[in-house]
């Protein structure tokens, strides 16, 4: 049985660091990633990284956000740098077995003063 948890949201100031983590369990993941959904609005990429950790970004974080993981624990990680307003929604954590892919519950971040 396939099991995603996320950990590490909160509520950080303007500029402010958050580091997400999420333990998958149940198979070998393939893809790994993060999305991210603002109320109203769809669930759009983070971040993504293979197996081999060959990454993709969405533009509005490059620079700012690094994705990674641990193969031997089956984790991925996403470390999110300089905040933004406009970074606030809840943070799903996305892991792939072959054509699959299975979610997390999400962990919410909210970026205010």
């Amino acid at each position: 049985q396939v099991q995603l948890v996320e950990s590490g949201g909160g509520l950080v100031q303007p500029g402010g660091s958050l580091r997400l983590s999420c333990v998958a369990s149940g198979s070998i993941f393939n893809a790994m990633g993060w999305y991210r959904q603002a109320p109203g609005k769809q669930r759009e990429l983070v971040a993504t990284i293979t197996y081999s950790r060959n990454t993709n970004y969405a533009d509005s974080v490059k620079g700012r956000f690094t994705i990674s993981r641990d193969n031997a624990k089956n984790t991925v990680y996403l470390q999110m740098n300089n905040l933004k307003p406009e970074d606030t929604g809840a943070y799903y954590c996305k892991a792939d077995v072959g054509p699959f892919g299975y979610w997390g519950q999400g962990t919410q971040v909210t970026v205010s003063s």
